[in-house]
């Protein structure tokens, strides 16, 4: 999810931040760090209904469909769109050495994030494998750099107009290829883990292995295309953000309007062509997106306009140094940490507070670190 801070960041360029970026970006990974284990360990303490719904919207959907843990890669995807629209401009406007600059910038950090998330994919359990072609190449960490480099590619070399007629043909195109072409008896309006034109790309292109050996990776190749309107849609908003951040209200209103379009158009688009995470369906971009912009609204307005900044530091402390909390969730064995230190407060504890410390412990341990980090000003970038 991730500084895998996904906004221009590049040394010429000076940014704006607004509190309210960095604290949503952080309430994301919130739930990478354990957050959403809570919602089990509640609900049976307490045996309401709300917590075991909510630990329901804390898994992925199964194939079609959307719940709320699906919301969290493409909010991040979106996020590092938003801080792109704050910050970057045309490279026309630079001169020519540091145009150069930036663009050698984006592209180190295209090749860092697809290092890390092989990294990442194989930090765990037996290692790095010693053979190339065991080696899982696909990942989250690969797919928020690709998104972000190509909506930053688009945002330094080509119009405003360019980039909505862009954004908009990716998501039709697609549909339409995934509704009609057929390759290798794969595709033609099939949407199913095994015969979705993905996995024929997947099969075909995609090196090394796919995620537990499936025919269709999650992050796969196809789907990385409509990953890029999200970013791309977040660098729409950004970008309006800042030209009406002088007028709060309408500001406001303009973001709660287009955030419920998004999300009619999605769910409508959906039945049709089907909301779907892995194959990262138009539908699902429109939807995820929609859901961004409300949640950035709310974060907004709650931080930055009505000036309740006590609590968002909390998450911010998160969110400025999220490339630490999404590798220490792979590289570092959190769980067994808290275990290790509150073992004697669990195992006295009663059923379900067992959850509760052990979940909660690993949450207090990860944002501990962080705001020590937070404390120095390091902030791990990329």
């Amino acid at each position: 999810m991730s500084q895998i801070q996904a906004s221009s960041e590049t040394p010429p360029v000076k940014k704006k931040r607004l509190l309210s970026i960095d604290a949503l970006r952080g309430f994301d990974m919130f739930w990478i760090l354990g957050g959403e284990k809570l919602f089990a360990a509640f609900f049976i303490i307490t045996g309401w209904s709300i917590f075991h719904f909510g630990a329901e919207q804390m898994e992925h959907s199964v194939w079609h469909g959307f719940t709320a843990y699906d919301l969290i890669f493409p909010l991040f995807i979106f996020l590092s769109g938003v801080s792109l629209g704050i910050a970057a401009k045309p490279l026309s406007s630079y001169p020519a050495d540091q145009a150069k600059s930036i663009l050698h910038h984006g592209v180190k950090r295209l090749i860092l994030l697809i290092i890390f998330g092989v990294l990442y994919n194989h930090g765990w359990g037996n290692g790095m494998p010693a053979s190339p072609d065991d080696i899982r190449y696909a990942s989250v960490l690969g797919r928020i750099g690709i998104s972000w480099f190509v909506a930053a590619l688009l945002v330094w070399y080509v119009s405003e107009r360019t980039q909505w007629i862009v954004a908009i043909a990716i998501l039709v195109v697609y549909w339409l290829m995934l509704q009609f072409l057929t390759l290798g008896g794969l595709g033609g309006g099939n949407f199913t883990a095994e015969g979705a034109l993905n996995v024929w790309f997947d099969q075909t292109f995609l090196p090394g292995t796919t995620y537990r050996n499936l025919p269709l990776d999650p992050e796969g190749l196809l789907s990385n295309v409509t990953s890029v309107v999200n970013a791309l849609i977040g660098v729409f908003v950004g970008r309006y953000m800042v030209q009406h951040l002088s007028n709060a209200k309408y500001l406001l209103i303009r973001l709660l309007c287009a955030g419920i379009t998004l999300l009619v158009l999605g769910y409508l688009w959906g039945m049709f062509f089907p909301i779907n995470k892995t194959l990262w369906t138009s539908s699902f971009v429109l939807v995820t997106t929609g859901y961004s912009i409300l949640l950035l609204a709310l974060f907004y307005a709650l931080i930055d306009v009505i000036g309740l900044t006590h609590w968002a530091k909390f998450f911010a402390v998160i969110g400025t140094n999220s490339i630490i909390v999404y590798l220490g969730s792979s590289l570092i064995n959190w769980q067994y940490t808290s275990k290790s230190l509150f073992g004697g407060f669990i195992n006295v504890a009663p059923a379900g507070w067992q959850d509760v410390i052990l979940f909660g412990g690993m949450l207090l341990l990860q944002w501990l670190v962080l705001y020590w980090l937070y404390c120095r000003k390091i902030f791990i970038k990329v």
